[in-house]
């Protein structure tokens, strides 16, 4: 009977994941500018933009609406309003939660609107995916 040793360094079958499930590494910071992505993208006034931010399987639900948007037609049609008021969003409190292709950016911020100068202090939760080579909202 022979056994074989392998070296620590050297991957064995339990320790190698398929590709689809490798970790795609990210920092706080990172996260924390997840939002300046967002905030750009808010800046366009382009609803098509914006809505592009988010997955596949977002589920949106605006501080300003009671409608649930839960595709990619329905976050474009709730943009398409929001973006008349010209918002600009500063992050004023950040906790992030870091995950295995997830992360969390929860707290306070504040929407100045350029088109009335009225500011909008309130909370928020983006949680991100990593998706077809990139951090998309899922939520």
């Amino acid at each position: 009977m022979r056994v074989s040793m392998s070296s620590p360094w050297e991957p064995h079958h339990s320790s190698v994941m398929p590709e689809g499930t490798m970790a795609k590494e990210i920092s706080e910071e990172e996260v924390k500018n997840l939002f300046q992505l967002w905030n750009s993208a808010l800046a366009t006034l382009d609803p098509d933009a914006v809505a592009k931010r988010y997955a596949k399987n977002a589920v949106l639900l605006p501080t300003v609406s009671d409608i649930p948007r839960t595709d990619y037609g329905l976050i474009k049609d709730y943009f398409v309003g929001f973006l008349d008021k010209k918002p600009q969003g500063e992050i004023l409190e950040s906790n992030v939660t870091l995950g295995h292709n997830w992360c969390q950016d929860a707290g306070i911020y504040e929407f100045t609107m350029g088109a009335t100068g009225d500011k909008v202090k309130g909370r928020y939760s983006f949680v991100y995916v990593y998706e077809d080579g990139e951090w998309k909202i899922a939520h």
